[in-house]
């Protein structure tokens, strides 16, 4: 759970490195329609164990205001190291990609992006295979009493309709087998965008960041934010050795 307390109630956790290790950055999580908190301990553990801050901040589609003075609080907060990039899941990935550059984050990552025309949901158990492949996740869903079942069906606001890629370095990783928001439709915003790098996670369904495939979606992220470091045009920091066989 969080390792450290906050007043703020839009900021649902926080997650720091390890005692004695030195922080490489922040990290500002945004998570998806009906998700709380409980959904992410294992993705901010994971993340913090590489020495990024990690901060959960709630969004309402009906009041986004309360979230970005969130955010924009955590982005100036001098004792949160940089570089800070805005991660968000679902409904939160579109709304990260809507802000980041007004407010002044250094990268964005769009994972499992929604859009205004998704696909809706049937059952609980319709919801399950949608949202993830992973049994674990899957028990964690099931049994979050606060979890918000059949949020995936909630609009996005209208206003939302028209795609927006951020002008600064951007992550997109999205699955290939998301039966919401069909890869293709997912990225077509960022696919010939100089500064984003586009991950596609095969089998991966709309939880993508809780998904079966999860520890490499992490090690993904982990790759961008380290090579984020290094400085805004990505360079390289593992590559194949030309002509070498795989």
């Amino acid at each position: 759970m969080s390792t450290e307390p906050t007043t703020q109630p839009t900021i649902l956790d926080a997650w720091n490195e390890p005692d004695g290790a030195v922080a490489r950055g922040t990290v500002i999580l945004v998570p998806g329609r009906g998700e709380t908190a409980a959904e992410y301990q294992r993705f901010g553990r994971r993340i913090a164990a590489e020495n990024w801050k990690v901060r959960l901040v709630a969004l309402d589609l009906d009041d986004a205001e309360p979230s970005r003075t969130a955010v924009e609080k955590l982005l100036a907060d001098e004792t949160l190291p940089a570089p800070k990039a805005l991660v968000g899941v679902d409904a939160g990935a579109t709304w990260v990609a809507r802000i980041a550059n007004a407010v002044g984050a250094d990268a964005a990552v769009i994972a499992g992006a929604a859009t205004t025309d998704s696909s809706q949901v049937g059952d609980w158990q319709a919801e399950l295979d949608a949202r993830s492949a992973c049994p674990v996740h899957r028990g964690v869903l099931d049994a979050d009493t606060s979890f918000a079942r059949g949020a995936l069906n909630q609009a996005l606001p209208a206003e939302w309709a028209v795609a927006v890629a951020p002008a600064l370095p951007t992550l997109v990783i999205h699955g290939d087998a998301d039966p919401l928001t069909p890869l293709a439709q997912a990225v077509a915003p960022y696919a010939s965008a100089d500064n984003a790098v586009v991950k596609v996670v095969h089998g991966g369904r709309h939880d993508v960041l809780n998904d079966a495939t999860h520890r490499a979606v992490a090690a993904t992220l982990v790759l961008f934010l380290e090579s984020l470091r290094l400085g805004g045009d990505l360079p390289a920091i593992v590559s194949d050795l030309t002509g070498a066989r795989r």
